[in-house]
């Protein structure tokens, strides 16, 4: 049963409850396509000149495609700003669990008018994974200095504040109680405390995190100028830590840190209270 005011149970057109996104992948290719495109961000239809209700511009070009096999509880949004892109502009990846939550894969949303960085390819070419297989540091140093956080190929368009509420209700509405995710970053933890997100595990690392960058703390001590990653102050900054913690700062890999975010309740969780603020 949903749980957040003026939300409602997903149903199917014939009115039988849907609680799985399995469930919703059986449905023929038209209804799982209008539901799991009500997941975009209207702005981002206009943006793209998306036309409402469809998939396609204008012109009749497909912008958006909906993977969402039958059998299977996994969905994944692709949108681009042009057919033959190889980049997406919006990236969705969710699962649900054995355990009826939903699992936030992965939701990357990038401006296509920005310049591109290839942070996401090693010095051979190859796709690094998120630099487990390889760094592109000359890239890396020009994503940084641009204001990029890492693993950013572009700026953002500042939509997950749009999109995440819609995620919120979504999964309320299969009648599910709780979103988990896990962290690729630094920075991606702090963010996602302020939609309300808690730790399942992490949280000790990063209350370290932040006691280790204070004046006298053992992170802090190695902000010192050998990488541009490690330049004093960055420990002030979300930014410069994540820059620091990527480049190996830390005593033990950034690893396994996973939240998880109750529906409709906020967790208050801000490990890194005396940040400044960035742009």
């Amino acid at each position: 049963m949903a749980k957040l005011p003026g939300n409602s149970q997903l149903t199917d057109l014939a009115g039988r409850p849907l609680r799985s996104l399995s469930a919703i992948n059986r449905l023929d290719r038209a209804e799982k396509e209008a539901i799991y495109t009500s997941l975009l961000p209207a702005r981002l239809g206009e943006l793209l000149g998306i036309m409402p209700g469809s998939l396609c511009n204008a012109n009749g070009q497909c912008l958006v495609s909906v993977i969402a096999p039958a059998g299977l509880s996994l969905l994944r949004l692709e949108v681009r700003a042009r057919p033959d892109d190889s980049d997406t502009v919006f990236f969705l990846e969710l699962s649900d669990t054995h355990y009826n939550q939903m699992e936030l894969c992965f939701c990357i949303i990038c401006d296509p008018g920005a310049p591109r960085f290839d942070v996401d390819i090693d010095e051979h070419g190859k796709i690094n994974w998120f630099a487990s297989h390889g760094r592109n540091v000359p890239e890396e140093v020009r994503s940084m200095e641009a204001g990029l956080f890492p693993n950013q190929t572009r700026r953002g368009l500042r939509l997950f504040s749009d999109f995440f509420p819609m995620l919120e209700r979504f999964t309320d509405a299969l009648g599910m109680e709780m979103i988990v995710a896990e962290t690729l970053t630094y920075d991606n933890a702090i963010r996602y405390e302020k939609y309300g997100f808690d730790y399942l595990r992490g949280k000790r690392l990063m209350l370290e995190i932040d006691r280790e960058f204070q004046p006298g703390g053992r992170y802090f001590s190695r902000l010192d100028g050998s990488s541009p990653f490690r330049m004093p102050g960055m420990e002030r900054t979300v930014r410069g830590r994540s820059w620091a913690i990527h480049d190996g700062i830390l005593d033990e890999p950034w690893d396994e840190v996973q939240i998880y975010k109750m529906i409709g309740v906020h967790a208050g969780i801000n490990t890194f209270p005396r940040r400044e603020q960035e742009n």
